[in-house]
């Protein structure tokens, strides 16, 4: 398990972003015996399987400083902590109903030093603040998550892409993304990373 993945994709990062990203191996290694956030027999594809995957979305939208992005059930701190990352200048907020889990993204962002992020234990029902963009992994279907975090989409402009919801999603979205069909564009991942991992998987983006 190696981050020199992110560099291949990602060679502009900077010598300290490379330090956070090589951090997350052994933090997540050592934090997954204790509280399982991922699965035991994917921690060796972390950065495959999770740091990578997460970073799809910056290959869908370069965000711009300042830019609001709110992370709807992070679980361990995907796809915010890797995003983060990539993006010190702009301002994440990681949430989850499973307060272990949100404990894990808040120590492993402690760890790398990551001060753009904040995770906390809540659910989405839950949280006000307004955000240009909401971003989640495989959370739940699309017209379930756009009833919840429609209301934490906020009216400023500030980025190349309009504000809106950007998702992590595998396999076939057809029934899933008919209510959206007129607005909605799908990504394949593949068309980024050349990892078999990849084939089937999508950044779903849907402006609100």
């Amino acid at each position: 398990m190696t981050s020199d993945i992110i560099r291949t994709y990602f060679p502009q990062i900077s010598d300290e972003q490379q330090r956070q990203f090589d951090a997350l191996g052994d933090l997540y290694l050592d934090w997954n015996a204790k509280i399982n956030v991922i699965s035991r027999k994917d921690i060796d594809n972390l950065y495959e399987h999770h740091v990578l995957h997460s970073l799809a979305i910056a290959k869908v939208v370069n965000f711009r400083p300042d830019t609001a992005i709110l992370d709807f059930g992070t679980g361990g701190g995907f796809p915010g902590i890797p995003l983060a990352i990539l993006f010190p200048e702009c301002h994440f907020k990681l949430i989850d109903g499973t307060g272990k889990k949100i404990r894990v993204a808040q120590e492993v962002a402690n760890a790398i030093g990551l001060k753009n992020c904040q995770p906390e234990h809540l659910r989405g029902e839950e949280e006000k603040g307004k955000y240009d963009f909401v971003v989640s992994r495989a959370v739940m279907p699309l017209p379930d998550l756009v009833k919840i975090v429609k209301k934490n989409i906020g009216k400023k402009q500030q980025n190349a892409l309009p504000n809106g919801i950007l998702c992590l999603k595998g396999g076939d979205l057809q029934a899933e993304l008919r209510p959206f069909y007129k607005i909605v564009e799908t990504t394949d991942i593949s068309n980024f990373f050349t990892e078999e991992w990849f084939k089937g998987k999508h950044v779903i983006y849907l402006p609100i």
